[in-house]
């Protein structure tokens, strides 16, 4: 039993490690898209602000300036969807995947060019240790793990309970209904993906200065659309879609324990079909297998103002 527990406890821990970049990504997504701005480029925002917050913490020494760079760096991508979509009334898809391959262009030749080692930046501290405190080694809890559980009920207060949510949810159902109450529709979803940008910085930070130590090219490997999947999973609320990031990183955490274990009859379960689970479950779920989810009326509509 005590085996069992223990092994129990390790899981978990390594479920809330592993789910921690999802949560912070979902719980940004989720004010953008309840904006009525579809967001593709969670992926693009994680990846660049994983990259300044290892290459600011391996220049400094200081894991503070690193996340405080990941969060200027998601933020600036965040205004440049937000231009193209709020302001120039672009195709927020297209403006999504434009800054996904922004991002993922841009850390390889930063990288390159700074620290010359392909695209990676130095090696930091062992994970939890200097560079972000630890509340309990064992299970290798950080700090912003709790930041990450904190935003949940967070990010529900300020949706549903708040005058500012009450204008955010209007904005992406109604915003012609928004405009007419003589409220800006456009500074209103900007203040969403400025929020959303805050959110995926921290994701990307704890991505490269806490999970591992250090960026490599391409790190995120899809957990911004993981992100993406939980907030539809989770029909556009916060609760349902922590739920979904703690399923998806349940998966992750197993499929890290079952590398090179031997089922019997089976044999040594292949790493390929382990390290694809998480993407089939988004598959599956994108699929409509939870049920049909129905996004804001208003989402990807770029608004102009009548005269």
């Amino acid at each position: 039993m005590d085996d069992l527990a223990a092994i129990a406890f390790l899981t978990a821990a390594a479920t809330l490690r592993t789910a921690t970049p999802l949560v912070l990504c979902a719980m940004g997504g989720l004010f953008s898209e309840r904006s009525g701005i579809v967001d593709v480029g969670l992926e693009g925002k994680m990846l660049i602000a994983a990259f300044f917050a290892a290459a600011i913490a391996a220049v400094t020494g200081s894991a503070g300036w690193g996340v405080a760079a990941a969060i200027v760096a998601a933020e600036i991508m965040a205004l440049l969807h937000g231009f193209a979509c709020i302001t120039y009334r672009g195709n927020q898809v297209v403006s999504g995947v434009a800054l996904n391959i922004l991002a993922a262009g841009l850390t390889v030749v930063l990288g390159n060019a700074w620290f010359h080692q392909g695209g990676q930046t130095p090696a930091l501290e062992a994970p939890g240790q200097r560079l972000m405190p630890v509340f309990f080694p064992r299970a290798g809890d950080n700090i912003l793990v709790y930041v990450a559980l904190a935003s949940v009920p967070f990010t529900w207060w300020l949706i549903a309970r708040t005058r500012f949510g009450l204008r955010l949810r209007a904005v992406g159902e109604m915003p012609l209904a928004v405009d007419a109450a003589g409220i800006s529709v456009s500074w209103l979803r900007y203040r969403a993906v400025l929020l959303c940008g805050l959110f995926a910085g921290l994701a990307g930070a704890y991505l490269s200065i806490a999970q591992n130590a250090g960026f490599s090219r391409d790190m995120t490997a899809g957990q911004g659309f993981i992100a993406l999947a939980a907030i539809i999973f989770g029909k556009w609320r916060p609760f349902p879609a922590f739920g979904a990031c703690l399923i998806f990183g349940l998966l992750d955490a197993v499929a890290i324990r079952l590398q090179g274990v031997r089922m019997p009859g089976l044999g040594e379960v292949p790493v390929q079909f382990i390290q694809a689970l998480p993407y089939l479950l988004t598959m599956f779920l994108l699929a409509g297998f939870i049920g049909r989810a129905v996004a804001p009326k208003a989402i990807g509509v770029p608004y102009e103002k009548e005269h």
